[in-house]
């Protein structure tokens, strides 16, 4: 059974850094692209971030530039690091496993192409 464990989240103040963490765990999470995603209070959840197979990163507008998403194979976990925080930013933020390989420079930003998920950690951004 494939686990996933967010942890990092916490409160800060616009313009502020947060490194979350998603550790993995029961699979091979060599072979999985990892994505972030968040869903803010009254709306869907959306795609934040992601490090597919051939360890290409790909990350929504409203973050690019601020936010890096990385891995450690070694321990099994990924990361996002996000800089200049903005309350806009806001949400529970869930870390996902894609574990159908794809070839070539694709990344999984769909809920639906993802099969394992973490319980989510609170980012909350005050202004």
């Amino acid at each position: 059974q494939v686990q996933l464990v967010e942890s990092g989240g916490g409160s800060v103040q616009a313009g502020g850094s947060l490194r979350l963490s998603c550790a993995t765990s029961g699979g091979t999470f060599s072979r999985y692209a990892m994505g972030w995603f968040r869903q803010a209070p009254g709306k869907e959840r959306q795609f934040v971030a992601v490090k597919n197979w051939s360890g290409h990163t790909h990350y929504a507008d409203s973050v690019k530039g601020r936010f890096t998403i990385s891995t450690d194979n070694a321990k099994n976990t990924v990361y996002l690091q996000m800089n200049s925080l903005t309350p806009e930013d806001t949400a529970v933020y869930y870390c996902a496993a894609d574990r159908d390989w794809r070839s070539g420079i694709y990344y999984p930003t769909e809920i639906y192409e993802y099969d394992y998920w973490g319980q989510g950690t609170q980012v909350t951004v005050s202004s």
